[in-house]
């Protein structure tokens, strides 16, 4: 392929067949400034900032905004969250999309195409969804409005040209279509992430849409990012998104450009559509990446988004230093990190993203607990991540393991919610947060030792009280030589007398303020 030619005429193509504006703006110069200023970098070590450094420039252009402080104020004070995976790879109880390109033969690739005809979750209520959510202590929820497998689970206008047929010979393995590939093509009709976003909206629980750059059913996107429709330079290079599957790949020609034009445009009207029917969204939690040739266009398609929703939180994932988060995924930072982009910890309650249906994959209630207040001590916040069968129910174990994190939550909240971290997060296996306004350090212990609790880095009040949150009285305590000595009533002994389980948090107002 002739890397010069294909970029001038994809450069062409997409300005000819993209509809609408592409988001240049034109911000006023001390906004851009302060912009800057802010320093919202990725961590060099961000496995997916790694991924596209090479080709996405470190510093956004001059004409890109981020989301406002207040925006990212308000992302701060999320502090627990939740991610479901759902589609139409419910249907075979399999993890999402990954199969499809990992394990399946062409006969099994084809005939999970055709799932979506079938796909029937008459389940599904987003209203109970909303107030399980709401019982777990949630303030936020991430759903999967379009996974890597390309199924759309909402109402697009958008329509695939072409895809593979899997059962054809290679030559012929790319085949003319006409769908949107879509919840509307199923029996089920309704549009999923509607019914969501209103529920969440009525509920006060806050948006977080996640969309995949690339997509394993249109042939427009081939050969980008693991697509199963490879071309002959993406087998010598990484300019086409790292990473490849050799398995079960089909050559094929090289993309017109056209072709290309046809795909990120696609790529565009679908952020466009998600940003503009379903309310105010405050995040969008973007995944993969689409590499070199293609930048150019989705770094229009960034600045479109933030002109539709200009404090929409765009995670980072294929936009580098555009993005206003990061996610460490399947991990927890070791500190606290060195720079101002929020990031949000996710991690799988089972041992999948999606359905898993047996119990004893759930990690419990102490796990979740534990992972949420180390997150938060160390100023980032915790997602867990979970999916349903293919009617749209939870499985009970995962349900019960989350609604006792709710419990624990409507005793220890103070503690986690609109808290920040301070410079001492940690000592001697006791966690702590601090308030907004730095007068009262939360500490969290996992055990209440007997008689006495001997806390480091915090110097009480002279005049105030210390309470173990959710029990009434104030508990007696000594400061000397720098450290604070908390005395424990022999009441506390007793499991039945402690007003929780797992992890016990202490409120004490701090009397030298950071």
């Amino acid at each position: 392929m002739n890397k010069q030619l294909f970029i001038l005429g994809l450069s062409l193509a997409i300005a000819a067949s993209a509809t609408g504006q592409e988001g240049e703006g034109k911000p006023m110069p001390e906004k851009l400034r302060n912009d800057r200023a802010r320093g919202i970098v990725l961590p060099k070590s961000d496995t997916h900032y790694q991924q596209t450094k090479d080709y996405v420039e470190e510093l956004p252009d001059a004409d890109y905004l981020h989301a406002s402080e207040a925006a990212h104020e308000a992302f701060r004070d999320i502090k627990f969250s939740i991610r479901i995976h759902w589609g139409v790879y419910a249907m075979q109880g399999i993890e999402a999309s990954w199969p499809f390109v990992r394990n399946m033969d062409n006969a099994e690739k084809q005939a999970y195409q055709q799932l979506y005809k079938t796909f029937n979750p008459v389940g599904f209520d987003a209203g109970e969804w909303m107030a399980f959510f709401k019982r777990c202590g949630m303030q936020a929820f991430a759903f999967t409005s379009k996974h890597h497998d390309g199924f759309s689970m909402f109402h697009t206008k958008t329509r695939v040209k072409q895809r593979a047929n899997y059962l054809n010979p290679p030559e012929q393995a790319i085949e003319p279509c006409d769908l949107a590939y879509s919840i509307e093509e199923t029996p089920f009709k309704r549009d999923i992430v509607k019914e969501l976003c209103d529920a969440a909206h009525r509920n006060g629980i806050k948006v977080n849409l996640y969309y995949s750059h690339p997509d394993w059913y249109d042939a427009d996107f081939r050969p980008y990012v693991y697509h199963p429709l490879t071309i002959d330079a993406a087998q010598k290079s990484t300019d086409f998104g790292a990473g490849s599957f050799s398995s079960g790949k089909i050559l094929t020609p090289d993309p017109t450009p056209e072709e290309s034009a046809r795909m990120a445009a696609r790529h565009r009207e679908q952020l466009r559509e998600l940003l503009t029917n379903y309310g105010k969204i405050d995040m969008v939690c973007l995944d993969m990446w689409l590499g070199r040739y293609i930048w150019p266009e989705t770094r229009k398609t960034i600045k479109m988004m933030r002109q539709l929703q200009p404090d929409v939180m765009i995670r980072a994932r294929g936009i580098g230093n555009y993005g206003d988060y990061y996610q460490p995924e399947e991990f927890v930072p070791q500190g606290v990190e060195n720079t101002n982009m929020p990031w949000m910890s996710i991690c799988l309650l089972g041992n999948i993203f999606a359905y898993d249906p047996v119990a004893e994959h759930y990690k419990g209630t102490p796990w979740i607990v534990r992972h949420l207040v180390d997150c938060v001590a160390k100023g980032g916040s915790f997602m867990v991540c979970i999916g349903p069968d293919a009617n749209g129910k939870f499985h009970p174990e995962a349900v019960r393991q989350l609604e006792e994190t709710g419990q624990w939550l409507a005793v220890n909240g103070e503690g986690i919610y609109d808290t920040r971290t301070r410079q001492v997060w940690q000592s001697d296996s006791i966690w702590f947060t601090q308030s907004k306004d730095g007068k009262r350090v939360y500490a969290f212990t996992e055990k209440l030792p007997d008689g006495q609790l001997i806390v480091k880095s915090v110097e009480p009040d002279p005049d105030s009280e210390i309470h173990l949150l959710g029990y009434k009285k104030p508990l007696k305590w000594t400061y000397r030589d720098d450290t604070l000595t908390i005395h424990l009533p022999s009441a506390l002994k007793k499991e039945a007398n402690r007003p929780c389980k797992h992890i016990y948090t202490f409120r004490i107002y701090q009397h030298n303020l950071p």
